[in-house]
């Protein structure tokens, strides 16, 4: 018997053991890659996390990029592979691909697709910026990917876009073994996103253990939770729930590792015997846990660490081919120089989110600056939508585009002082969480108490700018406030403001707006000046 007839009668008896059950699998072993909150970052970025030149990129000083990433993950697939069996690894991605570059606010989700069918995705579960577009968006991606998107805790039964597409959970078999998927996105992204009214979202947890419940009845038991919910929910979940063997996280931006002292939790971190993993964002990391269950589908051991995507990982020619074709709609915009900073501008998740930060006080005065002439004094900026930092230096429209890539117009209305005073009670009401409704302002001072509960009085004084002296809110009085049209439609939790009068929501882009600013300020200048106090 030659060589080719023995492999063809071996794989023959181990296919007839298969089928008729006989074939025990005593251990199994599985590679979880994954990525979440890649933000359209298809190209290298700096350390900061915002555009990185090809001039650094080639002196190693730049991460990620869909064409190290590629690379990355065919090193760890090779890995793994079996002349008689599937490659037992997948790649499964925590959401948020959308929103962040001019790539998607050029090209939508079309880019992203490509991109992610081309590393050989195996599923996603949903962000919320998936919807910041609305579900036709959403749905476009969803026909052009080869893989399947999925949402657990959403009835989406009455939305057209969706309801014959999108899918709770589904199963994938890697050597001859089902994995059960199931989707999860934030509980809230009828408020942070634009949905639209169709989608109702629902408890995580009670939506997971359905589907985990449904899984186990069709004889899956090697269960993986894909979730958009935060690693504190994630947690929580993980407590909540039986059967849920790892949890793949995003949302939050969590950098989970074993080795590094910034990191905010191990690499799993574990909670009810489920393995939680997430891996920071913008594509800087790639997730790989090695996970190995026994027969009766239980994790008997969990390692692994996120694997930085710096200059030490090759760059696949094919990709930078193809993003640099790409991009050629892109540059004239991009490198339009708009103004000179004076100042590094702070505009980092971590601090904008939880006190003042100096991209936030430009952003702010901007808007106020655009029409204080109008008797708008008081500006708002969510800090959830400021997604950049600016170094010092030239400024270009793409930089600005980049800090502010969601297209939000500038809207002006009026509320009172009690709705004000709710406003900043919401916007510091989840600060320990790191949400993106905390609110940079300008022409407004206030200090707040974390300690307090939540929604119990956390702002202990707030005082408005009137004609250059700082006076106590007066909750009877009527201000004039400028802020974002998705802030003042209620996102971010802001409902306040959707009772509002004097509404107009159909301003200039948000970015526009900066742009001018710093045109018309060369030397502009700020600094953390105490806008923002925590007692």
């Amino acid at each position: 018997m030659n060589f080719k007839s023995y492999l063809g009668t071996l794989a023959i008896a181990s296919f007839t053991l298969i089928m008729s059950g006989s074939l025990v699998f005593a251990e199994y072993s599985l590679t979880i890659l994954h990525t979440n909150d890649f933000h359209a970052r298809f190209q290298p970025i700096s350390k900061y996390d915002n555009n990185c030149s090809e001039k650094n990129n080639l002196k190693g000083k730049c991460f990620g990029g869909s064409a190290r990433l590629i690379e990355a993950i065919k090193n760890e697939r090779t890995k793994f592979t079996n002349q008689f069996v599937n490659t037992k690894s997948i790649l499964v991605d925590g959401g948020d691909q959308f929103m962040g570059t001019l790539f998607y606010t050029y090209y939508k989700g079309k880019v992203t697709a490509e991109m992610m069918n081309r590393l050989g995705y195996d599923a996603m579960t949903v962000g919320n910026h998936e919807f910041d577009d609305g579900p036709e968006v959403l749905r476009g991606f969803m026909d052009a990917v080869s893989f399947p998107v999925l949402m657990s805790n959403a009835d989406f039964s009455k939305e057209p876009a969706l309801a014959s597409k999108l899918i709770k959970s589904t199963v994938i078999h890697k050597a001859y073994q089902g994995i059960g998927l199931i989707g999860l996105t934030p509980q809230d992204t009828d408020e942070i996103a634009n949905p639209g009214p169709n989608i109702t979202f629902s408890d995580p947890s009670e939506a997971v253990q359905r589907e985990v419940d449904r899984l186990t009845k069709l004889g899956i038991n090697k269960i993986i939770v894909l979730s958009h919910s935060g690693y504190e929910v994630d947690k929580i979940v993980a407590a909540n729930t039986t059967g849920v063997d790892v949890i793949v996280g995003g949302h939050s931006n969590t950098y989970l590792s074993n080795t590094s002292d910034r990191a905010k939790g191990p690499y799993p971190t574990v909670v009810n015997n489920t393995q939680i993993v997430q891996a920071y964002a913008y594509g800087k990391f790639l997730g790989a846990l090695d996970v190995t269950f026994d027969d009766a589908g239980n994790v008997i051991t969990a390692t692994g660490e996120p694997i930085i995507m710096d200059s030490s990982i090759a760059e696949n020619e094919a990709i930078k081919a193809r993003l640099i074709e790409l991009e050629v709609p892109l540059n004239k915009l991009k490198e339009k120089v708009v103004a000179s900073n004076s100042t590094n501008l702070n505009g980092e998740r971590d601090d904008c989110r939880v006190r003042e930060c100096t991209m936030g006080n430009l952003i702010a005065d901007a808007m106020r600056d655009a029409v204080s002439d109008k008797g708008y004094n008081i500006a708002l900026q969510n800090s959830g939508g400021i997604r950049a930092s600016i170094d010092l230096g030239e400024v270009t429209m793409g930089e600005v585009l980049t800090v502010l890539p969601f297209q939000n117009t500038l809207a002006t209305f009026k509320v009172t002082g009690e709705q004000l005073l709710a406003a900043l009670e919401n916007g510091v009401s989840q600060v320990e969480d790191v949400k993106g409704r905390f609110p940079q302002v300008s022409g407004l001072r206030f200090s707040f108490d974390a300690s307090i509960a939540s929604g119990e009085g956390r702002i202990q004084s707030v005082e408005v700018d009137q004609n250059g002296s700082w006076v106590p809110l007066d909750i009877k009085a009527t201000y004039g406030v400028v802020s974002n049209n998705f802030i003042r439609g209620g996102g971010d939790g802001y409902k306040m403001f959707r009772q509002a009068t004097d509404v107009y929501d159909f301003g200039p882009d948000l970015a526009d707006i900066v742009a001018d600013f710093l045109a018309k300020n060369p030397n502009y200048q700020t600094s953390v000046e105490g806008r923002i106090n925590q007692m």
